[in-house]
């Protein structure tokens, strides 16, 4: 059974022009999959995020987590199901300056007043499978971009959700930066089989996913599958985006994977 179900979500804005940001949408996420959702700028990518993050509320249809739907939860235990199922990683990082590396990464687990020893051992095997040995005791502001979101990585990951939410997880990182932290994703996906969905509009970023799923003005456009060849993949996946067209693409035909 698939780990996240989208039932003919639709989201609408009322305002001046009422804007209709999703269409009817459906689709599904295995368990262990990593998903990556694409589309030109105004496609509805980040309010499906929203959408299955909870943050937002779907106007019609319905989402399907683990089996329930948390948009029929209370205020407290929809605090407590984002908290314990879903992990974040954001294009800025999120960071708490004032806390440590250390710190930013316990807290999901502080704020679910875990008790210490869990946090410790918790803490331990995140530090070693991600290498935040070396800055751990520094703050946000001292250490790098892709330090800072590998420490987001380990706070998504501290308290084993269900599903990671990545909005442009790679968008302020420079190219070794950027893969450093997919490869990271790809072993935690692989490894601990946890399921990813990432937005991105990166296609080389895209091109780590066993999947990608493309949307156009809110509603699904195409979706294709990895295969043994990352090049393949990733040319197929420049073949849609320069059918979809919104001026993201360029000239893409002559990229070649890093």
């Amino acid at each position: 059974m698939p780990i996240l179900q989208i039932k003919d979500v639709t989201k609408v804005y009322e305002g001046k022009v009422t804007h209709r940001a999703l269409n009817q949408l459906s689709f599904d996420v295995e368990e262990g999959e990593f998903l990556a959702v694409m589309g030109p700028s105004g496609s509805g990518k980040t309010t499906l995020l929203n959408i299955i993050s909870t943050i937002d509320e779907p106007t019609s249809g319905e989402i399907i987590l683990d089996g329930m739907n948390p948009h029929t939860l209370k205020a407290t235990e929809l605090a407590y199901f984002r908290r314990r199922q879903l992990g974040f990683i954001f294009q800025d990082f999120n960071l708490l300056h004032m806390l440590t590396v250390e710190e930013n990464i316990v807290l999901p687990l502080t704020l679910d007043q875990q008790p210490l020893e869990v946090m410790e051992e918790r803490l331990a095997s995140i530090v070693e499978k991600l290498d935040l040995t070396s800055f751990l005791h520094k703050r946000p502001n001292e250490i790098s971009g892709g330090q800072a979101q590998r420490t987001a990585i380990g706070r998504a990951l501290i308290h084993s959700p269900s599903l990671i939410l990545a909005d442009e997880p790679t968008g302020n990182l420079d190219s070794n930066s950027s893969r450093d932290v997919l490869e990271l994703l790809t072993k935690i996906n692989q490894e601990k089989r946890t399921t990813i969905v990432m937005v991105t509009h990166d296609p080389i970023a895209a091109s780590y996913c066993d999947r990608v799923l493309f949307i156009k003005d809110g509603e699904f456009f195409n979706e294709i599958h990895k295969d043994d060849r990352r090049q393949m993949f990733f040319q197929r996946i420049l073949n849609v985006l320069s059918l979809l067209g919104g001026g993201q693409v360029g000239d893409l035909s002559t990229i070649r994977l890093p």
